[in-house]
Order: C-alpha cells, then sequence, then structure tokens
C-alpha cells in the first residue's frame, strides 16, 4: 500500500471500490493522506453473504490445527511488512515512533500467535452423570463458531484492538467483517492485503470502510445475516448497536469507555506514583480507554504529588512522530481536539485551577493545522463536576485530596463507568484490601498498563459488556453444544 493511493474495501477475496469517498488526514499537519472508499449498503451485504458462504465451504471444513497454521502465516507476512504497518499506523494516528514500533505493531502481530497457539489447546467439558434415580449418562461439550462476526474497531490503537477480535474470532472458526474506524482505516486495508496473500480463503475475512449512522457500521450492526458484533468505542456508540442488534437479538462484546482513577496512599514510593500517574494519564496523548482521568491523593502528599507531576507533564516533547525525543502527538484529528476544548472550558466555568495546560500548542509551522494539545492537570473541582464526571479521553486529569480509605473507596465507585483503576501503595494488606473493593475490571497495584493476555480484559456499568483476553474470548467466539448420551 502507497500513501496517496484510494483505500478501497476489501470483499470476497477482492478490493472493491464503491465510487464514494472520504479524506483521510494527518492530525500532525492537517494535510491530506488518501482518499477512503466509503462501502454501499450493497458491498456491505456481499461481504455478509460470502462471510456466509465461506463458513460452509473451506474455512468450515479446516481444522482447528490447520486454522492455527494459518493465522502463523498472518502473523509472519505481518512481521515481515512491519515497516509499511508502522509507518501506516503513524500516518493515520501521529504517534511517536517509538510506540508504534515496540506497542501498538508487534502486539498486532503477537495476538494472531497468541490465540492461534491457544485455540489449538483448548479443551472441552465432560462430566460422567448419575441421576437420583440411578439413570447414567456421559455429557461432553462441543464447541462451533459462532458464524459471520462483526468487528467494529476504534482509532485510538487501530492494528491492536482490531487483532486482539480478529484473532481469537478466526481461530474459533469464524468469518470476520471489520469496520474500522474512519480516522484511522490503513492498517486494516494493509491487513487484508497479508491476509490475501497468504492464501486465507474468499470471504473469511473482509474489510469495510465508512461511517457509524446510515454507512457501514449500521449496514452491519442491523444485518440480519450477522450473528455476532464485537466493538470497542464510545459508549454511546454501544449503546446504539445495543438498540441495533435487539430485533435479531445477537451476542455482543463490547469495550467502552472509562472514567479511571488512580489512587495514591501517603505510604507509597512517591516517585514512583508520580512517575506512574504521569504514564497513565498522558500516554497516547490520553487517547487510551484504560488511560487514568481521576487522581485522588492522601492529603499529607498532595501538594508534593501536584508539584511532581506538574513538572512531568511539562517536561513531555510534544511534536511530530519521527523527530527525536518525542513522547507525545496529536490528538487523532482536528474534531476531537475540539471536544478536549471543550470540556476545558467547562472546567473553567466550574471553578476548576489549571496546575499546568488548558490550551494549544503554539509551533509556528505546519503543525498549527494539527491536533495537537498541552498536557493538563487541574484541582478544585468537586466530584460531582461534569469535568468530573464524563470521559474526556485526551492528555488531563483532575486531582483531589483524600482522608479516609473509606472515602477514597467511595468516590472512586461514584461514577458511572468501571474500566480500570490504579493503586499506588507500600502497604501490601491495603493493596490486597481496597483492590477488591474498586467496581472495576481491572486494578493495577504500583503500575500501569502491564498485561497478561490470558487475564479477563473489560468493564462494568458503561464501561462495556463482556471479557476478553485468554478463554474468555474463545468463549464468546463459540457456541458449545451439550451432548448427553445414556448409558446403560
Amino acid at each position: 500500500m502507497n500513501v496517496g493511493q484510494t483505500l478501497n474495501s476489501y470483499i470476497n477475496g477482492e478490493f472493491a471500490d464503491s465510487g464514494k469517498y472520504f479524506d483521510n488526514t494527518n492530525p500532525v499537519d492537517g494535510s491530506l493522506i488518501c482518499k477512503v472508499s466509503e462501502a454501499s449498503r450493497e458491498q456491505v451485504d456481499q461481504a455478509v453473504k460470502s462471510a456466509r458462504v465461506a463458513l460452509k465451504s473451506e474455512w468450515g471444513a479446516m481444522s482447528v490445527q490447520d486454522r492455527a497454521a494459518l493465522l502463523h502465516r498472518v502473523a509472519d507476512r505481518m512481521a515481515e511488512r512491519e515497516a509499511e504497518f508502522i509507518s501506516a499506523e503513524i500516518a493515520d494516528t501521529g504517534k511517536p515512533l517509538a510506540t508504534v514500533k515496540t506497542i501498538d505493531i508487534p502486539r498486532g502481530t503477537a495476538n494472531f500467535r497468541f490465540f492461534a497457539d491457544l485455540v489449538r489447546y483448548q479443551g472441552e467439558e465432560s462430566f460422567r452423570t448419575t441421576t437420583p434415580t440411578g439413570e447414567n449418562a456421559l455429557n461432553y461439550t462441543v464447541s462451533k463458531p459462532l458464524g459471520v462476526v462483526a468487528v467494529i474497531s476504534p482509532w485510538n490503537l487501530p492494528l491492536l484492538l482490531s487483532t486482539w477480535k480478529i484473532a481469537p474470532a478466526l481461530a474459533c472458526g469464524n468469518t470476520v467483517i471489520l469496520k474500522p474506524s474512519e480516522e484511522t482505516p490503513s492498517t486494516a486495508t494493509l491487513l487484508a492485503e497479508v491476509m490475501h496473500e497468504v492464501g486465507v480463503p474468499a470471504g473469511v475475512f473482509s474489510v469495510v470502510h465508512g461511517f457509524g449512522p446510515d454507512s457501514a457500521g449500521e449496514f452491519l450492526t442491523s444485518h440480519d445475516q450477522v450473528d455476532a458484533v464485537t466493538f470497542t468505542g464510545e459508549s454511546g456508540t454501544g449503546s446504539r448497536i445495543m438498540q441495533a442488534v435487539a430485533p435479531t437479538v445477537k451476542p455482543i462484546s463490547f469495550e467502552l469507555g472509562g472514567k479511571n482513577a488512580a489512587v495514591v496512599f501517603a505510604d507509597c514510593d512517591l516517585e514512583e506514583a508520580i512517575a506512574g500517574v504521569a504514564r497513565s494519564t498522558f500516554t497516547n496523548c490520553g487517547q487510551v480507554c484504560l488511560c487514568t482521568e481521576r487522581v485522588y491523593v492522601e492529603r499529607p502528599v498532595f501538594e508534593r504529588f501536584v508539584a511532581g507531576l506538574k513538572e512531568k507533564a511539562e517536561a513531555l516533547c510534544i511534536g511530530r512522530p519521527y523527530d527525536e525525543g518525542v513522547s507525545m502527538g496529536p490528538l487523532v484529528s482536528k474534531g476531537h481536539q475540539q471536544k478536549v476544548m471543550s470540556y476545558f472550558e467547562i472546567a473553567r466555568q466550574e471553578g476548576a485551577t489549571f496546575v499546568t495546560g488548558g490550551g494549544v500548542p503554539s509551533f509556528n509551522d505546519d503543525r498549527d493545522q494539527g491536533a495537537f494539545i498541552e498536557p493538563t492537570i487541574l484541582c478544585d473541582l468537586g466530584d460531582q463536576a461534569r469535568f468530573n464526571r464524563e470521559e474526556v479521553f485526551g492528555p488531563v486529569c483532575h486531582v483531589s485530596p483524600f482522608d479516609t480509605e473509606a472515602e477514597v473507596v467511595e468516590r472512586v465507585n461514584d461514577t458511572v463507568y468501571g474500566l480500570a483503576a490504579c493503586i499506588w501503595t507500600q502497604d501490601l494488606d491495603r493493596a490486597h484490601r481496597v483492590a477488591p473493593q474498586i467496581e472495576t475490571g481491572i486494578v493495577w497495584v504500583n503500575t500501569w498498563y502491564l498485561r497478561d493476555l490470558r487475564t479477563p480484559f473489560g468493564g462494568m456499568r458503561l464501561s462495556g459488556i463482556g471479557r476478553e483476553g485468554g478463554q474468555h474470548s474463545l468463549a464468546f467466539y463459540s457456541e458449545p453444544t451439550n451432548i448427553c448420551i445414556k448409558l446403560k
């Protein structure tokens, strides 16, 4: 794939142009990367029909071992084209080279290897049953694919989070139709090229480009021949997808928004906590569902913590992805920049104190046409302020003091979200006591973003439905059938 070419959808083993296009722009300077062909309703329908045919033909007949081997070939080819994936991801997102090179693209490739290996050793349940009346039976399960799976992926970690769904879905024998974010279509198109090159059968994997309402997203989620929908993104979009799938009661898996908290106890290693919260707040310009936006600091160390976090924020180097030393790029788009800035204005109206940031950096060059924003720290807002209730999804956090353990647990849990939290303490008893009380899907202690791909990943409330990771992913993408045989 060459930068500047038109990106087409990939349907039934072929790239398809709809004749209707939208712009893919570079968030660093607002320049045009390429045109993207927006999939029509007819093209989405063709993708679904070809996916259903593939289920009943070569793909459906393929053994688990052969499927796993093919997914390893996908990973091998992705590794061979890694430089292209890195360039495409940077062009779409503006992320620093070091981030994309060490996290985004390698993890995208690793997802295929991980689930290809995991599915090979997936076991089935079996029970020897004796009823109260003396009957004997053997019960065992057989796992089958769900069918045609619609994967709708976000723009913040485009390749990593799409393959986090695609890999287990394919490993379990499903066919997949990917609708990537309209903001970041490039690596999805490259992945389609890789699937084609290694011989994934036609219809097994498709990519349809477009938007949500009255576009590819809606066409997919409302299609009566799509068997399941998995989505990562904003909570409101998740709610609309639930409405779309309700008439056909499709299985859904959602990883949605968050208003994640960090709790810093006075007994922590303060320098470690400051560095950790700086990382959990400002990584990827705050555009990670797991990033911290609410920070609660025990009063004896509050002032020192705020001063230290301010120093970390102001030391961040903002700039172009390939420039040496750059640690933070732009937001994904000018539209998102405007959203984050609108929350800064809300915070000002609510009486916030801006410790640092709150604006747009000036470069006096073409980067001023980009979507950059300053890393921002606020104080002095109440827990019920809009800024502390609603997800901003930018490089920003609000820091509040607290006095007691019981108080801070109650405040952390006072949210409509429930995705992730961090606790910073050197008291092991406290860590084990507080962590289970936090109402989130993930709680880190003295770290952030440390992941084992086998563990459950997901949230509560408006942060999502279901869990991904390891056997949790395989369970969602499989349909178990219990077989009961009466024994004499």
